[in-house]
């Protein structure tokens, strides 16, 4: 199976109705909210500063993810990052591998969108024990800082960007 992170906007008119069949599991809903509410934060207002991205495996969406720049940018991010939200793989499709695919592909992916930014940072609940796992295991590195979220207590996960190729640098990279 191939699969591929494209803009929302190139899909065609069947793929966006498949992205907005998408759903996650009722226990995911708090910390990734649903395809309403997603679509609508990118369709509603339209913004050069949210882009909308879907996964497919083999031409059919299974996940889809927003990235958010200033001026849409939240309270804790740095200025010079784009921020992850919404990403939600279809329930029906989960353990196969396409949150893994998603954010392998987001670094490249970002970049094209905008060619400036330096870091891609998101925000996850520490109780999201999935979500933490799949950024860690992915080689997101925790800031060590958390704050008061809307359901609980957030960690603030920072990937920073390599134009030289799309790999994280470890902390031994950062001296």
């Amino acid at each position: 199976m191939q699969t591929r992170l494209v803009a929302y906007e190139t899909l065609n008119a069947v793929q966006q109705q498949q992205v907005g069949a998408i759903e996650v599991h009722p226990e995911q809903l708090p910390f990734s909210g649903d395809m309403y509410c997603a679509l609508n934060s990118l369709l509603a207002k339209p913004s050069p500063g949210v882009k909308g991205f879907a996964l497919l495996a083999d031409d059919i969406p299974v996940a889809f993810l927003l990235l958010k720049r200033p001026p849409c940018l939240p309270h804790w991010a740095d200025e010079h990052s784009a921020t992850l939200h919404a990403l939600q793989v279809d329930r029906h499709q989960q353990g196969r591998g396409f949150g893994k695919a998603c954010l392998q592909a987001l670094p490249a992916a970002a970049m094209r969108a905008w060619p400036r930014i330096k870091a891609l940072e998101l925000s996850v609940d520490t109780h999201n024990v999935a979500a933490m796992g799949l950024y860690l295991g992915a080689g997101w590195v925790d800031s060590g800082e958390a704050y008061k979220g809307r359901v609980g207590y957030e960690r603030r996960l920072r990937w920073v960007l390599d134009r030289s190729a799309t790999r994280q640098p470890s902390s031994r990279d950062a001296s």
